[in-house]
Order: structure tokens, then C-alpha cells, then sequence
């Protein structure tokens, strides 16, 4: 079982998508896949299912289906976490519903951390809960990838996620703000991987534990078109320097002379178009891009454009599966 979370602390960058239609990908592929999403925006549940099962999920009372129904227990102080809700969305794909009310996770998770240093069981119960939630889920759903959807900060709530995590992949936009995202959180993640073995030494035996391990998978770019606002000099001058500061801020390596443009960079995971034009047509349809059809409103030129997104996340899709030693089927065409 591999745990892999989608991480930047600058948003808009595409990264919910990315993670909904990977999680298909990879479904499609016959891998048991179980997307989690611990964002308290819960956005990646909301591109999964409809307003009307939202509803259900979301009632004025306790959300026992959430994320947030699966920690309350721990929030309130009366347990431990409670077995998770798989929402089934296929055979060989399952959701582990997210929930508004997750932020009130974040100061408990927050004051935790410190308490861990000095052996505090309950701390370190709470610290662990989205790690044993998802260890949990993926046995129960004999899932053998979890991809973990998280917000756009260095909060607790994300740090206790990425602990729960294996690798860590990391959409970007080829612009200023995305660099200086990634500046921040390289050295942070070092921090929080550190400490984390650290404190591991002080566990409880008797708790199932993360090694904290948050290995860099990559970085995705994501290619958002060029815009009268972005010319396209200052495009490429951006690109340019992605895989550089990848190298410097993520895996603490010094500056090089010599470092490979990103799309011979063998960190960079893919470069994904945008594709525009067949978003709103997924969204209308509730599905991934790549399996619109002509009855949806994909015709014409959006034809081509459906061939061209499934074979980009095809590719994206093996890149990460060779990265986390998970056997995935070669190429095949798809009508």
C-alpha cells in the first residue's frame, strides 16, 4: 500500500483536479484506488459527487460519513477515531469524504505536536488519526494507493496529513508565486520529516505509526496558457526556473551550472495542459475529462482534445506508479 499526497502551499495551481483525475486514472487502470481528501474546502469530494449526496453527507448533526465523523471522537476528547465511511464511486475507486468541519481539527492537531516530545499517548493518538484513518480505509476498501488531496498552507492539519504520506508530488504553475511556494515549503517539509523521526523514538508500541517518510515524488506544471497578463517571455523565464529551485528548496541540493530544462528534467512528472475548453464540460457531466463523450457535448475539435488528456494522464499516471513501485498496465489506446 502506497500513500501519496498532492502538495503546494500556493493554490490555484490546479491541484484538486489533478488529484480527481489521477484518482480515476489509476482506477481505470484496475489499481484499488482511495482518494482521501483532507481539506477542509473539501473540494475534491464535491468534483466526485452531487450536490444532492453532499447533502446527505452533510447534515445539520454529526457527519458520521467524513473525515470529520471519523476524528470527532478525538476533537471532543471521548476516544479515539471511528472506522471510516468509503464512499464507493466505482469498483476499483473509493472516496474517503471530506468535511468543512475538519478545520476545527487544526488547533488540536497544533498542540499536539509539542506534547508528542514529551510521550504523551493521546498526543501522539491524535497526530497518527489520519494515518490510521487512511491505513484503515485502504484495508477495509483492499485499496493499494491512497492519494491524499490537502490545502494550500503549512498548517497542522497538513502536517499531520503529510506525515501520513509516503511521497509527496507537487503541482505547479510557472510563475513567480509558485516558486516562491515551493521556497517555503522544501524546508519545511525537511523540518517536519525530521522531527517527526525524531519523536518517533518516543511512540507508544502499542500505536500503529507513519515513518513520516513525505519522499519528493516530482513536481507536475501545470500549463494554465498564455494570457495577455503573462507574457510569454516571462513564461518561459518562470519555467526556466523551476527545475533549478526544485533541486535547491525541495531536495536541499546546492545550486548546479548545469540543470536540464523541465521537460527533460527527470523530476518533472509531466507538463498537463490546461485544456480549457473541456473542463466545463466535465464539471457539467460530473466526470474526468478524459472519458467526455459525444452525447456530453465533446465533439468536434473536443474530440481530439479527450484522446490527448487521457494519454497526458496515462503518462502522468505510469510516472508516478514507476516512482512508488506500483505495477501499472503499458499504453493502449483508448476509443
Amino acid at each position: 500500500m502506497k500513500t501519496i499526497a498532492f502538495f503546494n502551499n500556493k493554490g490555484g495551481v490546479g491541484k484538486t483536479a489533478l488529484v480527481y483525475h489521477l484518482a480515476w486514472m489509476f482506477a481505470d487502470h484496475n489499481i484499488s484506488t482511495l482518494a482521501v481528501d483532507l481539506d477542509p474546502q473539501a473540494n475534491l469530494t464535491a468534483m466526485f459527487l452531487d450536490e444532492d449526496r453532499l447533502e446527505d453527507l452533510w447534515p445539520d448533526d454529526d457527519h458520521p460519513q467524513t473525515i470529520y465523523g471519523a476524528i470527532r471522537p478525538i476533537l471532543r476528547g471521548t476516544g479515539d477515531i471511528t472506522e471510516p465511511f468509503i464512499e464507493q464511486i466505482t469498483l476499483t475507486l473509493g472516496l474517503v469524504p471530506g468535511d468543512l468541519g475538519l478545520s476545527r481539527f487544526e488547533d488540536k492537531l497544533s498542540s499536539a505536536w509539542p506534547h508528542c516530545h514529551n510521550r504523551d499517548e493521546s498526543a501522539f493518538r491524535t497526530m497518527t488519526a489520519f494515518y490510521r484513518i487512511i491505513e484503515s480505509a485502504m484495508k477495509n476498501g483492499s485499496a493499494e494507493l491512497a492519494l491524499i488531496d490537502v490545502g494550500p498552507n503549512l498548517g497542522a492539519i497538513n502536517r499531520a496529513a503529510l506525515i501520513a504520506s509516503d511521497q509527496v508530488c507537487i503541482p505547479l504553475a510557472p510563475d513567480l508565486f509558485s516558486l516562491q511556494g515551493l521556497k517555503n515549503l522544501g524546508p519545511t517539509l525537511r523540518e517536519w520529516r525530521a522531527t517527526w523521526l525524531e519523536l518517533l523514538r518516543k511512540a507508544p508500541v502499542n500505536l500503529s505509526m507513519p515513518k513520516g517518510a513525505m519522499q519528493p515524488a516530482g513536481y507536475i506544471v501545470m500549463q494554465h496558457g498564455v494570457r495577455d497578463s503573462r507574457p510569454v517571455k516571462a513564461y518561459q523565464r518562470w519555467m526556466g526556473k523551476i527545475p533549478d529551485t526544485y533541486r535547491v528548496a525541495v531536495l536541499d541540493e546546492k545550486p548546479g551550472a548545469k540543470i536540464p530544462v523541465v521537460d527533460q528534467d527527470p523530476y518533472s512528472l509531466a507538463l498537463l495542459k490546461h485544456y480549457r475548453s473541456l473542463m466545463p464540460l466535465a464539471m457539467e457531466a460530473r466526470k474526468p475529462m478524459f472519458f467526455l463523450k459525444p452525447s456530453d457535448g465533446a465533439i468536434g475539435s473536443h474530440v481530439e482534445a479527450v484522446r490527448s488528456c487521457y494519454k497526458d494522464f496515462q503518462h502522468l499516471a505510469q510516472r508516478i506508479a514507476q516512482g512508488a513501485g506500483i505495477a501499472i498496465s503499458p499504453d493502449s489506446d483508448r476509443e
